[in-house]
């Protein structure tokens, strides 16, 4: 369950909505990933735009969101180690987007495409890695050298993100309401035994059912059910039924016989006068 104490409600909401659309139809080559505890940390593996040096290669990045997020633009960072002049040797991005044009209204969706982007067209001018900066403007085959050796040595295809995982934790906040008490409404209203499975009974305690035989009451014990998709009732019901057949067709039998000997006393009784 996410705290997310780091950032105000009503931005964990609006971020939480923003998150789950990323998850569900993400930008062309960028898969989003979060921290279930904070949500003010966002990751995403951006794939190497094809035609450029970082080409088949994954690289993996975070944006930190500060407290009075989104009127100040996140910080972003790369943790996959690349060369490009716009990104520092500690991974930190450079671009505009993320300081003087940074806009309130502009969402994470924008922010991630723009740094993709910058694996496309990289600006020396602003440059953070200054080797990467130089050697674009004065030599770009050495300076592609450098990018697809650091591509192939460090950006290799990292383990994805759980599918659903922003959907599980967006939901955990209660994003979607709508959903929450639909279901809520459909448990009420089902009656109990119906479609919901009812617990299973412990082991330890077996259940016991009245049955009657000859107008007297008799305890069958009866052992506790699995699970078959037969409801307890019936079971029951079964089992004390087998438990007390044989002991009224034993009963049933000896009426049958102290019946047959009354008769056969009386013949007897009545051949005793004659003589």
């Amino acid at each position: 369950m996410a705290t997310n104490e780091n950032l105000p409600p009503n931005v964990i909401k609006q971020l939480a909505k923003e998150l789950k659309n990323l998850d569900e139809t993400p930008p062309e080559g960028i898969k989003v990933g979060v921290n279930d505890d904070d949500f003010s940390t966002i990751f995403a593996d951006i794939e190497g735009p094809a035609g450029t040096p970082y080409e088949n290669g994954v690289f993996r990045m975070k944006l930190v969101l500060s407290h009075d997020f989104p009127h100040s633009p996140p910080k972003g960072y790369f943790l996959t180690k690349i060369f490009h002049p716009n990104i520092a040797t500690n991974g930190e991005i450079c671009v505009n987007t993320l300081k003087k044009d940074w806009n309130p209204s502009l969402g994470l969706r924008h922010v991630l495409i723009v740094v993709r982007c910058l694996l496309i067209e990289p600006f020396p001018e602003s440059a953070l890695n200054e080797q990467a900066g130089k050697m674009l403007l004065e030599n770009y085959e050495e300076y592609a050298r450098h990018a697809r050796l650091y591509t192939g040595i460090h950006a290799k295809p990292k383990p994805k993100f759980k599918s659903g995982a922003i959907s599980e934790s967006t939901t955990a906040l209660n994003v979607d309401q709508t959903n929450t008490s639909v279901l809520n409404a459909d448990q009420k209203s089902t009656t109990p035994g119906a479609a919901l499975p009812l617990p299973c009974p412990s082991p330890l305690a077996p259940s016991a059912t009245s049955t009657r035989g000859n107008g007297k009451e008799q305890q069958a014990a009866i052992a506790p059910a699995t699970d078959t998709g037969v409801s307890g009732s019936t079971v029951a019901a079964a089992a004390a039924a087998a438990a007390a057949a044989p002991t009224t067709q034993k009963k049933e039998g000896g009426l049958a016989k102290a019946h047959a000997d009354k008769k056969k006393m009386d013949a007897r009784k009545k051949s005793l006068k004659r003589l």
